[in-house]
C-alpha cells in the first residue's frame, strides 16, 4: 500500500508499506525520496568540509577557504593540540591547506582541535616526536615541546630529548621529502640577558646547568641543528624565537604568568609573584604570534628573528593591570625569587619588521580581554583551579 507523509519541515515523502506473513510492516522509500535524502546527506559533507563544528571549548564557527590542488598544501605540526600549535591549526585550516597535527598530548589538549576532527582537510595523530615518522608533507611547523617552567622541569632528560631527538627526527623528514621546516625557539635562549632589548645578534646568558637549562640549551642546540642541516643538506629551514605569549587555550595549569594572574583574580584568591616583581616581561598575544609564524615560514630569511611584543612590562605592574581589569579584589602576595628567573627580557623586533613586514597588531589590553573572557569559562566548567606553583610538576588534565 502506497502512503505520503507530512514531515516536520512541510516536505512529502512517498513509501511503499509492504505487509509480510507474519503481520509486521516494512517501508520502501521511493526513488524521489531516495535522491532527496542523497542530496541532502551530500549538501551535509558540503558544509562539514567548509568550516569547524562548534564545541564548548571553541563555540564560534571557522569557515575554510577551498583551494585548488596546486595551492593547497600539506603542513604537519608537532604540537598542534597545544596552546600555539592548535590557534596557529586554525589559521592553516581556514586557508584551506591540509594540516596534520602531531601530539603527545603531554601538555596538549584534544579538546583545542576537537572542532577540526570531522574535516576532510584534518588529520590528528598521536604520537611523540623523539620517534622517527614517515610522512609526507610540504612544510613542517616543529612546535613540540613543554614551554612552562613547571612542565618542561617536570622530566628534563624527556624535555632535552624533544628539542635534540625530535628536532632531528623532524630534520630528516624535511630532508628526505623536501619540505621547509620552522622551528618554534625561544627567547629563553638569550638566558638572563646583559643587553636590552635582545637582538638576535646577541648569544645569550644561560646557565648551562641550571634548572631551567634542559629547555634553554635544548633550544639553542636546536638552532644549531637547523643550521647545521641548512648548510650541510640543503633543508630550507626557519627559526623563530618566540616571547612571552598569552591568549585563549593556553593550559590553566602551566604556571606561567598570565594563566596565574588571571585564574587568581577571578576566584579572588592571592596573586603570587615570586621576587619583587621589579623584574620585566614583553607579552604579545597570540593572534599575532601565529601571524608572525606564517610569515616567516614564507618569507625568505633562514636565520633566526625574534617574534613578540616589545611593550614592557614589570611583573608587579602586570598583576595590577589583569586584577584591575577582572575586577578582582585580590591581594598580591610576594614569595622567595625563582632560581635563574631572567631580570628582564624585551624584544627587539627590528629585524621582524624589516624582513617579515610584521609587528604586533593587538594591544596587551584587547588580548587580556580575550584571555580572560576565556578563563571564565574555564573557572566556571572546573568550579576551581588551583594555580601551579614554579616546582616542577606534571600537567594537569592535558
Amino acid at each position: 500500500m502506497s502512503t505520503t507523509t507530512e514531515t516536520t519541515n512541510g516536505l512529502k515523502r512517498h513509501s511503499n508499506s509492504i505487509s509480510s506473513s507474519n503481520g509486521s510492516t516494512t517501508t520502501t522509500d521511493s526513488p524521489a525520496a531516495k535522491r532527496a535524502r542523497l542530496e541532502r546527506y551530500v549538501a551535509d559533507q558540503q558544509l562539514l568540509a567548509s568550516q569547524s563544528i562548534p564545541t564548548s571549548h571553541t563555540p564560534h564557527v571557522l569557515h575554510t577557504t577551498r583551494l585548488p590542488d596546486s595551492k593547497r598544501k600539506k603542513i604537519l605540526i608537532t604540537g598542534g593540540a597545544g596552546f600555539v600549535g592548535s590557534h596557529l591549526t586554525d589559521r592553516l585550516m581556514s586557508e584551506g591547506h591540509e594540516v596534520v597535527v602531531m601530539d603527545n598530548f603531554f601538555t596538549g589538549r584534544k579538546a583545542n582541535v576537537e572542532h577540526w576532527l570531522h574535516h576532510p582537510n584534518f588529520s590528528l595523530v598521536r604520537h611523540d616526536v623523539i620517534q622517527p615518522i614517515l610522512l609526507e608533507v610540504d612544510q613542517i611547523y616543529h612546535l613540540a615541546c613543554p614551554a612552562s617552567p613547571p612542565h618542561y622541569q617536570y622530566n628534563p632528560v624527556k624535555t632535552i630529548k624533544t628539542s635534540t631527538m625530535g628536532t632531528i627526527n623532524m630534520l630528516g623528514l624535511a630532508k628526505r621529502v623536501k619540505a621547509r621546516i620552522l622551528l618554534a625557539s625561544t627567547s629563553e635562549i638569550y638566558g638572563d640577558p646583559e643587553v636590552h632589548p635582545q637582538p638576535e645578534t646577541y648569544w645569550g646568558n644561560v646557565n648551562t646547568i641550571g634548572p631551567r637549562s634542559c629547555y634553554d640549551e635544548g633550544k639553542r642546540v636546536a638552532e644549531t641543528m637547523m643550521c647545521a642541516y641548512r648548510d650541510q643538506n640543503d633543508v630550507s629551514i626557519r627559526i623563530a624565537r618566540i616571547f612571552n605569549t598569552f591568549g585563549p587555550r593556553m593550559h590553566p595549569n602551566d604556571g606561567r604568568v598570565v594563566s596565574n594572574f588571571i585564574i587568581q583574580s577571578l576566584q579572588n584568591k592571592d596573586i603570587t609573584i615570586y621576587g619583587d616583581g621589579s623584574n620585566t616581561r614583553s607579552f604579545q598575544y597570540v593572534d599575532d604570534l601565529v601571524n608572525g609564524l606564517v610569515k616567516l615560514m614564507n618569507g625568505g630569511c633562514d636565520t633566526p628573528i625574534n617574534i613578540g611584543n616589545p611593550e614592557e612590562y614589570t611583573i608587579k605592574d602586570f598583576a595590577t593591570k589583569i586584577r584591575d581589569m577582572c575586577g578582582s579584589e585580590s591581594d598580591i602576595k610576594y614569595l622567595p625569587k625563582v632560581a635563574d628567573d631572567p631580570t628582564q627580557r624585551k624584544a627587539d623586533i627590528r629585524k621582524a619588521k624589516k624582513e617579515l613586514d610584521w609587528e604586533p597588531r593587538v594591544t596587551v589590553d584587547e588580548g587580556l580581554k580575550k584571555t580572560i573572557e576565556y578563563f571564565k569559562g574555564e573557572v566556571e566548567a572546573a568550579g576551581e583551579i588551583v594555580p601551579t606553583g614554579p616546582d616542577a610538576v606534571k600537567p594537569k588534565g592535558a
